[in-house]
């Protein structure tokens, strides 16, 4: 469940519920489908950032997320991720380093 403060609530595989952070949506006309990326802001063994995907319904009728299926929906997902990340580098003055698999 999306909340208006960008926080998303969200039940684990193991019945517990998350407060993650909404990175970004965007509905995709190579797809035709709706995604939201989001954060528990955990970390994986290398330090960085988790980070997930899914498929949404924007007008808020079926609250579920759905798992993105294909490599095609993955690859829009990461050509997006690493458009932000490079944005956030040249707003902070870092180098630009190849981004990581967004597949957590």
């Amino acid at each position: 469940m999306m909340e208006d403060n960008g926080k998303l609530k969200i039940t684990n595989d193991r019945g517990e519920t998350l407060e993650c952070d909404v990175l970004f949506t965007f509905d995709s006309d190579e797809t035709n489908k709706s995604y939201i990326a989001y954060t528990d802001n955990t970390t994986d063994d290398l330090g960085n950032v988790k980070v997930y995907a899914s498929i949404y319904d924007p007008t808020g009728e079926d609250l579920s997320l759905k798992p993105l299926t294909s490599e095609k929906e993955w690859k829009v997902i990461e050509n997006i991720l690493i458009s932000v990340q490079e944005k956030v580098r040249e707003g902070s003055g870092e180098e630009n380093e190849e981004a990581g698999d967004a597949r957590k």
